[in-house]
């Protein structure tokens, strides 16, 4: 089977959050289950672009509206990262640091869209299954159905994957000449309360919807910024898949981002000494539990609740805790974090931004993961955690709900259910108690550890999905 997945964030390409680390690992296990898989990305101007080599497979001309951008679609020569990494390269729009944030973002992934399925179209071969990724692709389900230019496509089945339903990609039908020409009696496919929605638009002419977790498909039913009506429709098309991690990648005990291998039989040794390595780093008490935070502090989630909570949490545990945050995002959060400093020197520290080779030493060294979210489509940070022995304290949210089970039902993790600082302090001193009661704790940890979060079961659902869209047009 050949499957194109198209997005617009690929891990080690472009990273802004979890939508990246899917792209970059799925494709990988279903090129060893022995399909034919490529990946399609913009080409911005990161590290990974600068440092790689690529050749030049394919340039044409993308038309948007009255506008004309020449492209060429690039292919990583090494093929290092198991499997094919095509980057579509228009210098005009793409050549930035940034993969969001800009103006004309709008016109971007427009352009993008539009060069990958002139591009495919030009092939030699059609492939059976496209994988879009959120609303940056959602428009490729319509073109290909009704495009005038694209009928040589008609044959392709296509699958949209929601990784976030609040970011639609919004735009008024005075942009609607961007798009290639098509019969003005399907307009209506485009159409959502008054606006072009892009993810509305993959989502009624994709044969199938998948979202990251079982959950996250039951909530956006009943919260989805605006298109809950939309999704109970397509719910006889939809699926909820939980996503995988990439077990190559986190390893504890083969990770050369830590300083201290370890396994199932080994943890205790060897997250000491992770743990000892972030506190000498960070200036906290190595006898302390560490509780942790890695993400983007946004309310979506929970970061504007981590000043208060950090400072009650700390000042009922002077003598008990210590808290570490890693994140970048809202000033102003940034902001009353750093502050925090100053009141809790010894037992608190905050590091503004985002090192990947911190955040491997975090999971490793920290007790406990906080991730307060109130939208968590599926999460990884909590597997990450679970991996590397370290205890998830969530809110009981999409894919935390399904992946984090309360150790008073006999779990994994610490679970609350409110999104508020009074619960985040609950947990955080009911981890205090479990942490001095080490026997329960070590076989927490032990049953975090062995979890099965692996992209081979993933995968495979994957590709039952493609199988029976292939064969019937439906799930």
């Amino acid at each position: 089977m050949e499957i194109f997945h198209i997005s617009a964030e690929c891990y080690p390409m472009a990273k802004v959050g979890g939508l990246a680390d899917v792209v970059g690992a799925l494709p990988k296990y279903q090129t060893n289950a022995g399909h034919q898989v490529r990946v399609v990305v913009p080409c911005y101007d990161t590290k990974f672009k600068k440092e790689n080599d690529f050749e030049c497979v394919h340039w044409g001309n993308v038309k948007l509206g009255n506008f004309d951008f020449p492209f060429s679609v690039l292919k990583e020569a090494s093929n290092k990262l198991g499997y094919e990494l095509y980057l579509i390269e228009i210098k005009e729009l793409f050549d930035r640091p940034n993969v969001y944030g800009y103006e004309d973002d709008i016109e971007r992934f427009l352009s993008f869209q539009i060069a990958t399925l002139d591009w495919i179209t030009a092939r030699q071969t059609v492939p059976n299954v496209i994988n879009c990724h959120d609303h940056h692709t959602g428009l490729i389900p319509f073109l290909l159905k009704y495009g005038y230019k694209y009928e040589t496509l008609r044959s392709i089945r296509t699958v949209i994957t929601i990784h976030n339903g609040l970011y639609q990609g919004w735009f008024g039908f005075d942009k609607l000449y961007y798009l290639p020409e098509f019969d003005l009696i399907h307009v209506g496919f485009l159409e959502w309360n008054n606006s072009i929605n892009s993810l509305a638009v993959g989502v009624k002419c994709a044969h199938a919807v998948t979202t990251v977790s079982p959950s996250y498909l039951n909530e956006i039913n009943i919260a989805a910024n605006g298109l809950e009506d939309l999704f109970k429709s397509v719910r006889s098309k939809s699926k909820g898949i939980l996503n995988g991690i990439d077990f190559e990648v986190w390893d504890p005990s083969k990770d050369q981002m830590i300083v201290e291998n370890y396994s199932t039989a080994t943890f205790e040794i060897g997250k000491q000494k992770n743990r000892e390595k972030l506190c000498e780093q960070f200036e906290l008490d190595p006898t302390k539990p560490l509780f942790s935070f890695i993400g983007r502090l946004f309310e979506e989630k929970g970061g504007d609740l981590l000043p208060q909570a950090s400072a009650l949490a700390l000042s009922e545990n002077f003598e008990n805790i210590n808290i570490l945050i890693l994140g970048s995002g809202n000033s102003v959060i940034e902001e009353q974090l750093v502050h925090l400093r100053t009141e809790y020197n010894g037992n608190y520290n905050v590091f503004i931004g985002y090192n990947e080779e911190l955040a491997h030493l975090i999971y490793a060294g920290s007790d406990y993961i906080l991730m307060p979210s109130r939208v968590e489509p599926c999460g990884l940070n909590q597997m990450y955690a679970l991996r590397y022995g370290t205890v998830p304290i969530v809110r009981r949210t999409g894919g935390l709900r399904d992946t984090v089970i309360d150790f008073g039902d006999n779990g994994n993790g610490i679970c609350h259910d409110q999104a508020s600082v009074g619960d985040i302090c609950y947990s955080i001193n009911r981890a205090v108690k479990l942490y001095g009661d080490k026997i329960n704790f070590n076989e927490i940890i032990k049953k975090g550890m062995t979890t099965d979060h692996s992209w081979e079961r993933v995968c495979q659902e994957y590709i039952e999905i493609y199988n029976l869209i292939i064969e019937k047009n439906e799930i």
